[in-house]
């Protein structure tokens, strides 16, 4: 009999990625998520609409589940209240239902956020951990809870992926599409010489599907998962330019005025971008993956051009859904406020 899977936030990016990486695979799937199921696999999946914070509709969820993908966070751009009752809360909950419910393993995705702003690179998973922000303090937060159950007997493999790219990627990234889509040079906070490791959503299926299949004690521990090949930020970055055809270029910025100016913006609440994303734009960040690739055998398909411009592809490809959509979760374009008029000079 197939194995059922219940993945939180089953509507968003990477649940939708997951789901039909699980689909091919053979296993039945269930989803609860605050967002509609609007996929055409809406037939051929157990949807639940509501919230982990919710305890009574969580353990609906969870009937006859035997295995759990945790990707259900409130991001960065919501609230400090949201963040720590969905993130936090959240995930205690996921972690109580599931030992109530005999889950065998719970595949917590968390955030190489938990690293902060660091001193040094490669990143390690033995690395101190020191969230910036609401979203980092409460990604560093929700693995204590994981290592708490793991504690309790649960089998809790804990995912550390950097910022991933593919089919259903929005966010920040449509920044990027939308400017090299209609001919524009591509602002950057630093030079862009900066070293800055992706993940292609589809490497992230294949490394959380490990942690379903693999022996127990190969996969209850944490694992940092990105991209093995990765260049600059100017680099990457230039490949979608170059894709769009307009022969436009990655223009840098001093790195210390614009994060100035990225902070007056954010205080007024007409930035773009959180606090994570524009402290660390202009630094390197890249994590070690050896870990994963010598205990789960993670093997990387994708480099960061390529993941890059096979999440523009399908962004152009369905550029009319959501045109005029926008809004805080990675499945439409982050509103670009002040840093849209920037459009007009570039």
């Amino acid at each position: 009999m197939a194995k059922k899977v219940l993945i939180t936030g089953g509507a968003g990016f990477l649940g939708i990625n997951q789901i039909r990486h699980l689909m091919k695979r053979g296993y039945e799937i269930a989803s609860i998520d605050t967002e509609d199921f609007d996929y055409p696999e809406r037939g051929k999946v157990s949807i639940f609409k509501g919230d982990i914070r919710n305890k009574r509709l969580l353990d609906e969820a969870m009937e006859n589940v035997d295995l759990v993908i945790h990707t259900a966070a409130a991001l960065p751009l919501y609230s400090a209240d949201d963040i720590y009752t969905t993130d936090v809360e959240g995930t205690r909950n996921v972690c109580e239902a599931a030992l109530r419910h005999n889950v065998e393993r719970v595949v917590h995705v968390s955030s190489t956020a938990v690293y902060g702003i660091p001193d040094h690179h490669p990143l390690y998973e033995t690395d101190k951990l020191e969230g910036v922000g609401p979203y980092g303090q409460a990604k560093i937060q929700a693995e204590m809870i994981c290592l708490e159950h793991r504690a309790k007997g649960l089998t809790v493999p804990i995912i550390r992926p950097k910022s991933f790219v593919g089919p259903e990627r929005l966010g920040v990234f449509a920044l990027l599409y939308d400017w090299a889509h209609t001919g524009h040079n591509f602002p950057m906070i630093g030079s862009g010489d900066n070293r800055y490791q992706l993940l292609d959503v589809e490497d992230l299926c294949d490394a959380i599907a490990l942690c379903l299949t693999l022996p127990e004690e190969r996969v209850n521990g944490t694992f940092n998962i990105g991209a093995s090949e990765f260049t600059t930020m100017k680099g990457d970055y230039q490949a979608v330019l170059d894709e769009a055809g307009h022969g436009k270029k990655i223009v840098g910025f001093p790195a210390l005025p614009a994060i100035w100016g990225l902070r007056a913006l954010d205080a007024l609440g007409v930035s773009p971008l959180y606090k994570w994303v524009y402290e660390t734009a202009s630094k390197d960040s890249f994590v070690s993956i050896e870990k994963a690739e010598k205990q789960l055998g993670y093997a990387p398909k994708f480099s960061n051009k390529e993941a890059l411009l096979r999440n523009f592809r399908w962004y152009l490809e369905n550029l009319e859904k959501f045109e005029r959509s926008s809004g805080v979760s990675h499945r439409v374009p982050w509103k670009q406020g002040a840093i849209g008029f920037l459009k007009k000079v570039f």
